[in-house]
């Protein structure tokens, strides 16, 4: 029975005590630590101990602790001869494992009693565990002044360090604190705890374990004065690791100096951004190969006015024009463009939604892939419509943003433009599995992995599984991809990097930008073969500010980050997914027979579904080619055919103004007969659309003004309100009217006879 007893005397657990959640960089280096529940700076238990402190502290407190079955005899009578005589417990007689258990057992008295109680689960432990295992359960749980508890906790609060990377010195001194830490430590009684440091340093050359010059060295040394602030390096990842993992050690994949590097870049930034009241900063620095994190800043350096404890990664906010690149790749990705398709770039309304650019500007026609990397808002409006809102949100959906929370009819059209809201973990996910996807399609005969598109990880012992490989794409083709990220690469740089492109070192770097309605969100979010890179910019509180926009608040800090990180080349070409085709390089469409412009391309395999080029239409000429004719006006043999580049009136009437050398189809010479239609079109108002007529500051109601769109503006033409006429116009196509409140029919008619109207309402 006493055997028994005995065997099961010793605590299953023997600390229970509630430890710091510490968190590390891959290479081990301490980025941030949270206090222990009980107040106690306490880390997580550590197998390892620095051979300086180990031979300090068996030195020190335990000369035989290997040579002792969990309790020294010679030691024990030696202090009871001592206690004795004097009357009082004036030595102690325990062993380095008779310390441990009584650490376990806190709370108990000082007496015979329960120094035997020590003894008799001393040898119960020396015969559980090995010697190195009792001395790191002392190390971690030593008292050594304050709230201090442990060597590693110690170490960083007194020395601002790692244990292994202690002196002789700092591990004597760290050594000899346990002896009596309420009467000495750091900052209090100085004298005695210089002595004691000094005593040992003495005693380790007596013994051989320090050579001389080590010694005389080493009492140079002088003494911590107070504690030092643990590191906080990476405080917002810090506070996430602790909801799931608290009180552990954890290594994580933040690579120190990069994580560090852009504490800085963040930093500098606020500075500048604070004075126009934007606060609040995020950046996440993902590894696209191995997906895990290497820096993750998830707000500036505030305070706590500005929501400074707010880890904004995670955080839902307004997308801006982010998800463009999204619809450009799953419409090539369908076969429904290319990347140098002419979009329509002409003022445009959607039932009641009236998207406009930036710019408040249109260019008539603009290819995609400019449009892209302008991040032109009508033609993506236009293209999302052509390609369906439920489709799309079917793309966005398997790539699971978790904050797309409704259907796709609550979003509309705008959800190209910011109506939705995401944070940026999952956005730098997604970029990252694309730029996953081309790198393994190049590295594994052009397959794919069934789980590219996967969540990342910050735990450095993890290995993310990328699913099996097949001939089938998971989301996106690589072709699509590649030409989706070729079409960012071609955006324009902040004004501080204006010159980029002239620069052999310049790093290719596929990114783009998005602002959120009323200026409360600014991205920017950059891919190269090896890194994504994130970064978002605005208040906490959603307060809006101007000048809040991805490419003057947030551009200049992706580049700066980027600037940091090693140099990526470009992705290769991922010629198994593509087709070398003629294109017509005025529009961008596969060439038809009749273009004469045309040049051979790579273009996605699924875009040989795209038609060919619509805008290019064969003309009949007089010999002068100055006039258009026909049976009814000239002969057969007098005719000259020739093709021509022709976009319909409203893209035309944009478009021209931007390209000098677009000329407009030549005029049918007089005394042709023509049916021809769709000459003109109307740019304001809208068809069906209810106007309210603006008034000025004394209250007198203005005039409204209509504007036409005609394929030859040198040609007139006659304005009729309700079949009564009000004027003409040339050239310029505006008319200024003052219609009553009401049902209106606006009927514009040329010089040739074509006419077209309008249906609109007046209301006060």
């Amino acid at each position: 029975m006493l055997l028994i007893a005995y065997y099961f005397c010793l605590p299953k657990q023997l600390f229970i005590d509630p430890t710091a959640t510490i968190i590390k960089s891959n290479s081990g280096e301490l980025l941030g630590a949270y206090i222990a529940k009980d107040g106690q700076w306490r880390f997580p238990h550590n197998d390892s101990i620095p051979n300086k402190f180990k031979e300090c502290i068996i030195l020190f407190e335990d000369e035989y602790f290997y040579r002792h079955p969990g309790f020294n005899p010679i030691s024990i009578i030696k202090a009871l001869k001592s206690n004795v005589s004097s009357g009082k417990v004036k030595r102690g007689g325990s062993t380095l494992t008779q310390q441990t258990i009584r650490l376990s057992r806190k709370g108990q008295a000082r007496t015979y009693i329960e120094k035997l109680k020590e003894l008799i689960l001393a040898t119960r432990l020396e015969l559980k565990y090995s010697k190195e295992k009792i001395l790191s359960y002392y190390s971690s749980n030593a008292p050594f002044g304050g709230n201090v508890v442990g060597l590693d906790a110690a170490a960083w609060r007194y020395f601002n360090r790692n244990a292994n990377a202690l002196s002789w010195a700092e591990s004597a001194t760290l050594a000899v604190l346990p002896n009596a830490p309420s009467l000495i430590y750091p900052g209090k009684n100085q004298k005695r705890l210089l002595e004691k440091r000094n005593k040992l340093l003495e005693k380790l050359l007596e013994k051989k374990h320090i050579d001389s010059l080590t010694y005389a060295l080493s009492i140079l040394e002088e003494l911590p004065q107070k504690p030092y602030p643990l590191p906080q390096i990476a405080p917002h990842l810090l506070q996430h690791v602790a909801q799931t993992n608290n009180g552990k050690r954890i290594i994580t994949s933040l690579q120190t100096h990069v994580q560090k590097e852009t504490n800085t870049i963040v930093k500098t930034h606020y500075k500048q951004l604070q004075q126009n009241e934007i606060y609040n900063m995020a950046v996440l620095v993902l590894d696209v190969h191995t997906r895990k994190i290497v820096a993750y800043v998830g707000n500036t350096p505030t305070d706590s006015k500005h929501q400074n404890a707010v880890d904004i990664i995670n955080k839902p906010r307004s997308t801006g024009s982010i998800f463009k690149p999204f619809l450009y790749a799953a419409m090539l990705d369908a076969g429904e463009l290319l990347p140098n398709t002419l979009v329509p770039d002409v003022p445009s309304k959607f039932g009641n939604y009236n998207p406009q650019n930036y710019n408040k500007r249109y260019d008539g026609a603009v290819t995609a892939k400019r449009a892209l990397a302008r991040s032109l808002n009508v033609p993506s409006v236009r293209l999302l419509q052509q390609f369906g809102l439920n489709r799309f949100y079917h793309y966005l959906q398997q790539l699971k943003l978790k904050d797309l929370k409704y259907n796709a009819n609550h979003y509309g059209l705008s959800l190209i433009l910011g109506g939705a809201e995401s944070n940026l973990w999952d956005l730098c996910k997604s970029y990252a599995a694309m730029a996953g996807t081309l790198n393994h399609f190049d590295e594994h005969s052009s397959q794919y992995y069934s789980n590219e598109f996967l969540e990342p990880s910050f735990l450095a012992d993890t290995s993310v599984d990328f699913g099996t490989l097949e001939t089938e794409k998971t989301i996106f083709d690589a072709a699509s991809i590649y030409l989706t990220f070729e079409s960012m690469k071609s955006v324009n740089r902040p004004e501080n990097e204006q010159n980029w492109d002239y620069f052999d070192a310049s790093k290719p770097i596929a990114w783009k930008t998005g602002t959120s309605f009323g200026f409360r969100d600014a991205w920017a979010i950059g891919v190269t073969k090896n890194y994504v890179v994130g970064v978002w910019v605005g208040n906490a509180d959603g307060e809006g500010r101007p000048g809040l926009v991805g490419l003057q608040a947030a551009a200049p800090v992706l580049f700066d980050v980027f600037n940091i990180l090693p140099y990526s080349t470009w992705f290769n070409k991922p010629f198994d997914e593509m087709q070398e085709v003629d294109l017509c390089n005025k529009s961008g469409h596969r060439a038809s027979s009749i273009c004469d412009d045309t040049s051979r391309q790579f273009i996605q395999i699924s875009g040989l579904k795209t038609k060919a080029c619509p805008y290019h239409k064969l003309v009949h000429l007089d010999p002068s080619e100055q006039y258009q004719v026909n049976s009814s006006c000239a002969s057969i043999s007098d005719i000259k055919h020739k093709s021509w580049f022709v976009l319909p009136p409203l893209m035309s009437f944009y478009y021209r103004s931007k390209n000098p050398f677009y000329k407009p189809l030549p005029p049918y010479r007089n005394n042709c007969e023509t049916t021809e239609n769709k000459s003109m079109q109307f740019i304001y108002p809208k068809a069906s659309e209810t106007v309210f007529l603006p008034k000025d500051f004394d209250g007198s109601t203005q005039e409204l003004v209509f504007k036409l769109a005609h394929f030859k503006p040198e040609t007139t033409v006659f304005w009729y309100l309700n079949d009564t006429f009000i004027g003409s116009t040339k050239a310029i196509h505006d008319m200024a009217i003052q219609p009553s409140t009401g049902k209106h029919t606006i009927t514009v008619v040329d010089e040739f006879g074509n006419e077209t109207k309008r249906f609109i309402e007046i209301s006060d």
